[in-house]
């Protein structure tokens, strides 16, 4: 899907430029604690970062089961509202 690159490339500028790190190393199987060299005061950064730049509230247990860049990636896109209109909405069965 179109947007979910988008964010993703969205995620990955954002994570290159606040923890200076070189965004091909921001695979998605790849651990995001060790590439990213996160310490416990770095996921608040993370927390801040992602409220900001994708305008939804952050629960600190939310990263319990984030270990890779696509299980962040993941949980970052089921949040984002989409803006590609429902299948609802494209049958003419609810007002968009």
């Amino acid at each position: 899907m179109k947007q979910d690159q988008a964010i993703i490339e969205k995620i990955n500028g954002i994570l290159s430029e606040e923890f200076e790190v070189d965004a091909d190393r921001m695979i998605p199987g790849a651990n995001i604690r060790q590439t990213l060299e996160l310490d416990s005061l770095d996921y608040i950064d993370l927390v801040v970062v992602v409220e900001n730049n994708f305008s939804f509230k952050v629960k600190p247990e939310d990263f319990i089961h984030i270990i890779t860049f696509q299980d962040f990636y993941m949980y970052i896109i089921s949040r984002v509202p989409s803006k590609e209109p429902s299948d609802a909405v494209m049958a003419g069965q609810v007002k968009g």
